[in-house]
């Protein structure tokens, strides 16, 4: 996470630069992050100090569609044209379309380059508020409370540091709290408008050592959030929100790109894959036809995307498992007030296997 932005008094660089004293004993590699601030702290004693940069591992559009995006080479630039212009971007679209596996690879391609100490992933709940997220008070080890800074604020911190780099905060289920209390003022800031000093707001809660310093969102701090579009205990995003993010739809994709991708690294039966898009396809005209639902609330690709490779022969084995213990249910709540539909929906699923 962001904490590596701020060890000790120096900003490390993008490459999160490590230092070893070649006096000291050998110290096996996975050793080295733990160890960054004592290294720091000798750098200044020892001149002959070794500096050992971090790999950085590029990432692109084109590692996204490597990674099974079954999105258009277009559409993925879209999205990121999007974040780039607006800085806040929100994926809603049915469950089990690729909204969570997205974002991060989002952020990724934005950064050019996958580095997870640039990214912060957080869960919008409705237990969750300012305090949490922004700035509150936080008990403390000696049963006292202090002043503490929540995940945005982190992030803000460490943007701030380092402007020539890119940050994201990845926010899951998003309207799933209250954004305008979590936010608080700083929703306002979040527009790309206002990410200047000029718009900078006093927070509810002072600094640390008590004093108020103005607080602005820089304009290397993105936001990528996600959003059920099906889930009807939900509220409506307000239109506070909804005027600082660019919003867009995901859909299920049982295209040619994800055939090729369960087929070739999932070991689905080549002969059966085009009979399970026909009923998940079938399946999912029939919800968007139903005037009690609608296209919302369609079956999402992941759900017929196994995790990991099958084994030779098991394809209709695990996909009744799929339709048994995570399609059929989900459809019993769909319509709950008409199981008979449901019911005669989950066996038109595995008809004839």
């Amino acid at each position: 996470g962001f904490p590596v932005q701020t060890i000790g008094a120096t900003s490390l660089s993008l490459a999160s630069w490590l230092y070893k004293d070649p006096a000291d004993e050998a110290v096996p590699a996975g050793n080295l992050v733990d160890d960054v601030a004592e290294d720091q702290a000798a750098v200044g004693e020892v001149g002959e100090a070794v500096q050992v940069a971090a790999p950085i591992v590029p990432y692109s559009v084109e590692d996204i569609l490597k990674d099974g995006c079954f999105l258009e080479r277009p559409e993925i630039d879209l999205l990121l044209d999007r974040l780039r212009t607006k800085k806040n971007l929100i994926l809603q679209g049915p469950p089990g379309t690729g909204k969570t596996w997205l974002a991060k690879r989002l952020a990724f391609a934005l950064m050019g380059q996958k580095d997870d100490s640039k990214v912060r992933a957080v869960q919008f709940h409705p237990n969750l508020s300012y305090e949490d997220f922004v700035r509150g008070w936080r008990p403390t080890g000696e049963g006292k409370l202090s002043l503490a800074d929540g995940v945005f604020m982190e992030a803000i911190k460490a943007a701030s540091k380092d402007p020539s780099a890119r940050f994201v905060v990845v926010i899951e289920e998003i309207n799933r709290g209250n954004p305008a209390q979590i936010f608080g003022e700083l929703l306002t800031l979040l527009e790309a408008g206002k990410r200047t000093p000029n718009e900078a707001l006093e927070l509810c809660y002072p600094d640390a050592d008590g004093k108020r310093r103005p607080v602005h969102i820089p304009e290397n701090l993105y936001v990528v959030g996600t959003m059920n579009i099906a889930d009807r205990s939900l509220a409506l995003v307000d239109l506070a929100l909804r005027r600082r993010f660019a919003f867009v739809g995901l859909e299920p994709r049982l295209s040619p790109a994800w055939r090729d991708w369960v087929v070739k690294e999932c070991a689905v039966d080549p002969a059966l894959v085009a009979d399970i898009e026909r009923r998940i396809a079938e399946l999912n005209d029939q919800i968007a036809a139903d005037a009690r639902l609608g296209k919302q609330f369609r079956i999402g690709h992941s759900y017929v995307t196994p995790a990991h490779r099958l084994e030779a022969g098991d394809t209709k084995n695990w996909f009744r498992q799929i339709v048994e213990t995570e399609i059929g249910p989900l459809l019993d709540e769909y319509w709950f007030d008409a199981p008979d539909e449901a019911q005669k929906a989950i066996a038109r699923l595995t008809q004839g296997w």
